[in-house]
């Protein structure tokens, strides 16, 4: 799978963990920054990670900073994509069985890193249902 990756500096160091645990798993990751724990404004890297799930350059889009609010807020700007924040497994899970969600967005303020990699192995694997919830997702 293709997977674009951005942080902010809230979330560089969860950013590094997930891509190297991606790679280790197959997955193709495009890294969108940020590169350093130097402060810097999240829409940058939430932009650039949006418009590679919008343009179909990358499969699934995955950010991370403090609250997840941000970044989520800034995905969601661009056509197609529907960023999800998540906080635990079941929520994960959701999101993309019945959002279709393309885009995981972490906070890595709230939890650990290795909750962050359940979430994220969880809305890889975890297939879109379908029937009634394409409706909805339609109606997005």
């Amino acid at each position: 799978m293709r997977i674009s990756i951005g942080s902010d500096h809230a979330g560089f160091g969860y950013k590094e963990a997930i891509k190297d645990h991606l790679k280790q798993k197959g997955h193709e990751v495009e890294d969108h920054g940020t590169f350093t724990e130097a402060s810097c404004d999240y829409p940058d890297y939430a932009h650039a990670v949006a418009a590679a799930v919008e343009q179909h350059a990358s499969d699934r889009g995955v950010l991370i900073c403090g609250s997840a609010n941000g970044v989520c807020m800034t995905a969601n700007k661009h056509a197609g994509v529907r960023a999800a924040l998540c906080w635990e497994k079941d929520i994960a899970q959701l999101a993309r069985a019945h959002n279709d969600a393309n885009v995981i967005c972490i906070p890595a303020r709230f939890i650990s890193i290795d909750v962050a990699l359940e979430l994220i192995d969880t809305f890889l694997e975890t297939a879109f249902e379908g029937g009634r919830h394409q409706n909805r997702v339609n109606k997005i």
